[in-house]
């Protein structure tokens, strides 16, 4: 229970003209419960409603894949890449705006981490080198993740088309915003590791040719969608498959990133960690969210073990970040900012009981649907 008065948590934000009515986001995070061609359904519906009837400011959707080519990461992925896909989202996003929540769609390329897609067996990254570790066993993967192929310039072209149609997808649906994900080991993420992008163009190498290709994403995107459109980025340093990664220069390759964002015409800038209030390039070093507000001079949402809401409004007080998402905490707790507004007791997550066979998700009610992060 909450012992401190959560005066930022229940503030007001204001990103590019759109309201946060509070400073509480749910965290993107993977469900594989769409259809198999990629379309929302009701089940998904039902699902966002409960975090907006739950008092959340804003919902970040799941990683939503872009073309039917190489973005799909997971088998029963939403995407954003046809016709269809639009008028599928359309009563998602209406069902979050009833209850005067935003909702952000993550635009996600899954490049070499990809386990399963309909329209290909290949892969695509900056280079043939697979991700570290294995596939997700609760995604439906097992084994090493396969080799994939190194992209060609034609490729990367085709990917940030695919990146900007998507947000075009995305604000016809009636999204609030786009969220590009760069974060987590995914294709953009890739480019960024020095130890998979072995390129000798000008999308590889130095730490400035490994960020262009986001750079040029970012532009692309705010150039179809307008000015007046909410376009922010997710960034970390861990990665799905290699949770333990660091920047190779630390802080002061984070000082480079985040002050290139900030210069971008991004909105917001998203960060992950295993631990939000921890330093996040060792010892007496910055949060990772201390580093993109200080360097990138951007509204900064940070995420890592936030459920805890005094833990969270220090972290807004200290001025480290402007809101926090939640990913657990808000499954175990879909409506944690009503609750925290009434003192109430929040619920401890559980893996076992959220996480159920993916065999099981058309039958289930609504308070027993699988979630998986």
């Amino acid at each position: 229970m909450s012992t401190l008065t959560q005066e930022k948590l229940f503030s007001r934000k204001v990103i590019k003209n759109k309201p946060f009515k509070n400073r509480y986001v749910v965290a993107p995070m993977t469900r594989i419960s769409a259809e198999q061609d990629g379309r929302a359904n009701d089940t998904m519906e039902k699902y966002y409603e409960r975090f907006a009837k739950g008092g959340f400011g804003a919902i970040i959707s799941e990683g939503i894949y872009l073309d039917e080519r190489y973005s799909q990461g997971y088998d029963d992925q939403p995407g954003l890449a046809t016709e269809d896909h639009i008028e599928a989202w359309k009563p998602v996003v209406d069902a979050v705006h009833k209850h005067d929540s935003l909702m952000i769609a993550q635009l996600m390329h899954a490049g070499g981490q990809a386990q399963g897609n309909a329209y290909t067996d290949e892969t695509i990254s900056a280079s043939n080198v697979p991700p570290k570790g294995e596939q997700l066993g609760f995604y439906g993967g097992s084994g090493p993740f396969k080799t994939p192929k190194a992209m060609t310039q034609h490729d990367i072209e085709q990917v940030k088309d695919a990146f900007v149609q998507s947000a075009v997808r995305a604000k016809q649906a009636g999204f609030d915003g786009v969220e590009i994900h760069g974060a987590n080991g995914y294709l953009l993420d890739q480019f960024l590791t020095d130890y998979i992008n072995h390129r000798e163009d000008q999308y590889g190498g130095s730490k400035e040719n490994r960020l262009r290709i986001i750079l040029e994403i970012i532009q692309e995107i705010r150039d179809a969608v307008g000015s007046n459109y909410i376009v922010g980025i997710r960034i970390s340093q861990i990665k799905v498959a290699d949770p333990n990664h660091k920047w190779a220069e630390g802080e002061n390759e984070a000082e480079y990133i985040f002050s290139q964002l900030g210069q971008s015409s991004l909105d917001y800038i998203h960060v992950t960690d295993g631990d939000a209030n921890k330093p996040a390039f060792g010892e007496n070093t910055r949060t990772l969210a201390q580093a993109a507000k200080d360097f990138g001079d951007l509204p900064v949402i940070a995420n890592g073990q936030l459920g805890d809401p005094d833990k969270a409004e220090a972290l807004l007080k200290e001025d480290q970040a402007d809101l926090v998402s939640l990913g657990t905490s808000a499954l175990a707790n879909p409506d944690l900012p009503n609750k925290v507004k009434k003192g109430m007791e929040l619920n401890v997550f559980n893996f076992e009981k959220i996480l159920l066979p993916q065999a099981k998700v058309k039958e289930l009610e609504l308070e027993m649907e699988i979630v998986q992060s």
